[in-house]
């Protein structure tokens, strides 16, 4: 998925200015100005519009679960899940998601339920294991924008 896209769904979700959203980069120990994170929530045919990095997006959502859960100690911070060089899958996304909003596997199968996508307990419980794993499962598209849809009507109804 886009990660424009993501950002565009999040900043819908939770009614976030351009200012918050700078705020939450910031959380992640990252400077951004307002009117950078405007040119990356324009469309594509927009003029002025920049694509969103990997890593932006990865500072987004790190100061996103600081900003709702609180900031982590580093003796209790987990090892950092993606290495340097490798990109930011949709898998990823979604288990930044799920700790940033403290999702438990049945809110997410009733987030994708408010969206009208049906999936298993196996195959959503595929998509937060590690890869390489005998049940590992990638995260599509369709499944994560179906997720950001459902979330976006959870939280803004």
């Amino acid at each position: 998925m886009i990660n424009n896209d993501v950002l565009r769904s999040i900043r819908y979700t939770l009614d976030l200015s351009d200012a918050k959203m700078a705020a939450i980069i910031k959380l992640a120990e990252h400077e951004v100005e307002p009117s950078v994170i405007a040119s990356f929530l324009k469309k594509e045919d927009e003029e002025g519009f920049v694509e969103c990095s990997d890593e932006l997006l990865e500072l987004f959502l790190d100061g996103l679960i600081t900003s709702r859960r609180g900031k982590i100690e580093p003796k209790q911070a987990p090892e950092p899940e993606k290495k340097s060089g490798t990109r930011l899958t949709n898998n990823i996304i979604l288990k930044k998601l799920r700790i940033a909003f403290e999702l438990k596997e049945e809110d997410l199968h009733g987030i994708l339920e408010l969206a009208g996508f049906q999936v298993s307990k196996p195959e959503l419980s595929a998509l937060f294991r590690k890869k390489g794993h005998k049940n590992y499962r990638t995260c599509g598209d369709q499944l994560l924008r179906n997720f950001l849809k459902g979330l976006a009507l959870r939280h803004r109804t």
